[in-house]
Order: C-alpha cells, then structure tokens, then sequence
C-alpha cells in the first residue's frame, strides 16, 4: 500500500511535468516534439521540462538576432534554420545570455546557468545529426563555460544547536508570527532534524508519506533522482522528532481523512518544496542572518559533519545518493580541508640527531 501511494505522488509530479512540456512546445518550432520523443526513454521529465524552458530562450535569441527578419514566428523555424547555425553563433548566445530580454523581463544567467542551456543546444542538435537531419553540429566545437567553484556555505555545529532550538522555542520570531509559529513549530523541528539528520534532499522530503517511516529499524523509504528507491536510516534525535510530530497530527481532527502525506501544511495538504525553503530561510536568518542557507546547504551540512565522523567520501556518497564520488569531492569542501589539516605537520624541516 505505501509503495503505491508514495508511485501515486510521483506519478501525479511526473504528470504535470508532462503536461507543461506539452504546453511548451506550443512554443517551440515543430521539429522539436520529434527530439523530445526521441530522448524520453533516457531522460527524466524534470530534463526534459528544463530542456523546454532553454529551447524557448535559444530560438528567441534566433529570431532576434541570427534570424532578425527572415523568421517573424517561432513556427516558421525549419531544420535548414539549424542546420545554418554557426560556431560563432552559438558563443554570440552565450555571450546574450549574461544580460537578455525575455517575455519583456529582462534576465541574466551566471555561468552555470550557460552551461546547462549550452548541454540543452548540444543535445538538440547532437540528436538531429545523428538522424542524418541536418549535415553539421556546430555546438561541438563550442568550449563549455568554465565553472569556478562555489563558495561552500553551511552551518557550524553551534549554529546546527541554535537553527533547531529557534523552531522549537521560536527566538526571535516576531509577535505577527508567533501564532503561526505554535501551530507549526512541533513539524518545522521535526523537518530541520530531518533534513540535518539525513541529509535527504528536499524534493524527497516532502514525497515522504506517514507509511514511509519504519520506527522499529529507525528507516525510511525515498525515491530518489531517476525514480530509484532507497532505504534510509536516521538517528534516535529524528526518531524523537518524527514521533512528536506524528503524535501531534493524530490529534488533529482537521486532517482529512485519506491524506497519507508525512509533512502537511497549514491547509492541511502536502507540503511544497517552496514552504520548506521559506521556513528554512525564515529560521537561519535568525541565527546566521550573514549565511544564505537553503535545504541544499542543510544537506552539505549534514554530508560535511558524517564525512567528518566516518573519514569514509564512499559512505557520504552512498548516503547521499551521489551516483559519482567526484559529485561529493566536489561539494563538500570540508573533505579537502581536513585533509589537508591531517598532513600540515608530516612534513619536518628540522631532523633530529637520531635521524
């Protein structure tokens, strides 16, 4: 039964995924709902929503500036468009992209941001040369913007006390918000400890439902990137978290019977992602108003301070769900560090007479 409540959520996700795709490509040229057929076996819906939002901003881009008076509509684009468009081109795009106009908004995209929409291009027209559909592809030859590394932002252990003893007292909280704050302080601690207990993502949190949660092996079931399903294990500090909250919700007479959703909102339906990065932010701006920490940082969080216990990167990538080592490496800064902490004093500079 958990199994097919917990597929009935992301089924309902993969849905409406699909059905903005559909909406998308209304406005993308024609041949495009033959490269979206093509790459769904090997894609997620998520991909392929995100290629749908890039390709609307590269044909745009076209029309303006490749195509500035030849093509007028979307629709009139022609495999023989594509098929024209340089090298040059694509860096001109990249380039427009640091600062463009876009629905009569003006936007910018940082250097990840142009990485993705270029593997977004790559992919589009890597898929038509390969049907033999048009006779170049140019992004080939298109350098990948260079990626410099984030600064690694998360939360100190004394800070990891102070986040989770606000939402439980509500320091700081204002006197508009204390109300509020009464009725959901028992489920925010219980969705900070999970988050810094685990270090499962956000998206998988809030598709937890009530039927997830194993107390007797202090486990539980997330379905995570590409649909693979994972056991998890959390600590007796979340089990303690996840019982008040639960006993809490058996109490309330206002939860409509039928809801198998762990976390709930104030209107009593499943919580969104968007909810738990607001009650996150509200949260650490008050105990480290300088640090923009988001649920993502909650997960560094957590995957720095288990590196720290186990000294093992292969064990913080299984938990984490990293599918490459090198996805960890690179995220969790604290790893490089320490190292670099253990070997400061192997090297001597003076040797003793016994040596």
């Amino acid at each position: 039964m958990e199994k097919k409540r917990s597929d009935d959520y992301y089924q309902e996700r993969n849905n409406r995924n699909l059905d903005k795709i559909s909406e998308l490509l209304d406005d993308l040229p024609y041949f495009c709902e033959d490269f979206f057929r093509g790459v769904e076996p090997r894609t997620s819906t998520l991909t392929r929503l995100n290629y749908a939002y890039d390709l609307r901003i590269f044909f745009d881009f076209l029309m303006k500036k490749k195509f500035r008076g030849k093509v007028n509509d979307v629709h009139d684009f022609t495999l023989e468009h594509l098929d024209a468009v340089t090298d040059t081109d694509i860096e001109i795009f990249l380039s427009y992209l640091s600062r463009y106009e876009y629905a009569g908004k003006m936007l910018s995209c940082d250097e990840r941001a142009k990485a993705r929409k270029l593997s977004t291009v790559r992919s589009l027209f890597k898929y038509f040369f390969n049907k033999g559909l048009i006779s170049v592809n140019n992004t080939a030859k298109v350098a990948t913007p260079k990626l410099h590394e984030k600064e690694i932002i998360r939360l100190e252990r004394d800070e990891v006390t102070d986040l989770l003893d606000t939402a439980e007292l509500g320091n700081g909280i204002s006197r508009h918000m204390e109300g509020y704050h009464e009725r959901t302080k028992v489920r925010d601690c219980a969705i900070l400890t999970l988050l810094l207990g685990t270090g499962i993502r956000v998206s998988e949190l809030v598709g937890l439902n009530n039927e997830s949660i194993d107390f007797a092996n202090n486990s539980f079931i997330v379905t995570r990137k590409g649909g693979n399903k994972a056991i998890l294990y959390f600590s007796e500090e979340v089990a303690d978290a996840l019982v008040a909250y639960m006993e809490q919700k058996k109490s309330d007479p206002k939860i409509p019977r039928g809801e198998t959703a762990l976390f709930l909102s104030l209107q009593y339906r499943r919580i969104t992602v968007r909810a738990v990065e607001n009650l996150v932010k509200k949260y650490a701006s008050l105990v480290t108003p300088l640090k923009h920490i988001t649920p993502h940082k909650l997960r560094s969080t957590y995957g720095t301070a288990l590196y720290r216990e186990t000294g093992d990167i292969y064990i913080v990538a299984d938990v984490l769900g990293h599918r490459d080592v090198n996805t960890t490496r690179k995220h969790y800064a604290a790893i490089t560090e320490d190292n670099r902490k253990k070997v400061a004093g192997r090297v001597k500079l003076h040797c003793g007479e016994d040596e």
